[in-house]
């Protein structure tokens, strides 16, 4: 028997009007929402994660929004153990549930299960660490690009977590991360409708562009400034606060600043995009055609 529960997932590049989409479903489908963002889920961060505020939903529910601290250990394999439990809970009184975000990497994990892969001895583990601490994410970077090329096109280059522990896979076992990850999906008991929104180049960049201008003009800079003692943080070591930690390290000017985050949140919709792709599930739309959405949710519910 088909299972009537429904998770319907909205995804795309960053600033591409995922939270607005997501608040007016919500609504019209009278049901909670699930935030797979691995950003927003640290209360510290707002602004820079461009969280949505009380006023914008509009009284929704939502889950995993202001959820942990940046001190707190949070990945993707507790993202999904933490999630599935949750579905169990708001299945009881509701047949569908919204989960929204654009991290691949966390949507993947609720729909179709993580991988089981090898933890890394501590010997790998310091290995990985200690290339970190000397050669910074470049040495990452550097190294995962040689040991596995394709993750690297993929991967969120400016997040070390990830790096740190595809590096790790890589050298316990001798292949790949890549080829580790394409283990077989875990079976469900609930419906996936997932719905992909997209644009034209040169409309997402201008979106970007102004996401940033407007995130400096509601005090991005003093939201980071508040948290330079955490800066070595995992989940600070993202874009939007860590070329602001250069400026006001004295390490570059706050105009060169703001155009890197604008070039970096660029290339980081690009990778983003690059992993959507490859989900045939997907169904793309335009952000505006909110209606046309509903409609083909609708009918997929049915």
């Amino acid at each position: 028997m088909t299972p009537t529960r429904s998770i319907i997932v909205i995804t795309g590049p960053t600033a591409i009007g995922k939270t607005a989409l997501s608040i007016a479903i919500a609504n019209e489908l009278n049901c909670p929402v699930i935030s797979a963002d691995s950003r927003q889920f640290f209360k510290e961060m707002n602004i820079g994660t461009a969280k949505p505020t009380v006023h914008e939903m509009q009284g929704v529910t939502h889950y995993f929004i202001d959820s942990h601290s940046i001190n707190e250990d949070y990945n993707v394999g507790k993202f999904e153990t933490d999630v599935l439990s949750l579905l169990e809970k708001i299945f009881q009184t509701n047949d569908h549930v919204i989960l929204v975000g654009g991290s691949g990497l966390y949507i993947d994990a609720v729909c179709k299960g993580f991988d089981d892969l090898p933890e890394a001895d501590p010997e790998t583990r310091n290995k990985v660490n200690s290339l970190f601490e000397t050669k910074g994410i470049e040495g990452l970077q550097e190294l995962l690009k040689e040991l596995d090329l394709i993750y690297y096109n993929q991967v969120d280059l400016n997040n070390p977590q990830r790096l740190s522990r595809a590096l790790e896979v890589c050298i316990t076992t001798g292949k790949p991360y890549s080829n580790l990850r394409k283990g077989k999906s875990t079976k469900r008991n609930f419906n996936t409708i997932k719905i992909g929104l997209n644009t034209s180049r040169e409309l997402l960049y201008a979106r970007i562009n102004a996401r940033v201008d407007d995130m400096m003009a509601t005090g991005l800079l003093n939201e980071v400034k508040s948290l330079l003692p955490y800066k070595h943080l995992n989940a600070l070591q993202t874009v939007g606060y860590k070329e602001l930690f250069s400026y006001l390290e004295n390490k570059t000017e706050l105009y060169s600043a703001i155009e890197l985050i604008k070039q970096n949140t660029r290339r980081f919709a690009k990778r983003q995009l690059t992993w959507f792709r490859k989900d045939q599930e997907i169904k793309w739309f335009e952000p505006n055609e909110v209606e046309k959405i509903l409609e083909y949710i609708k009918g997929k519910l049915k």
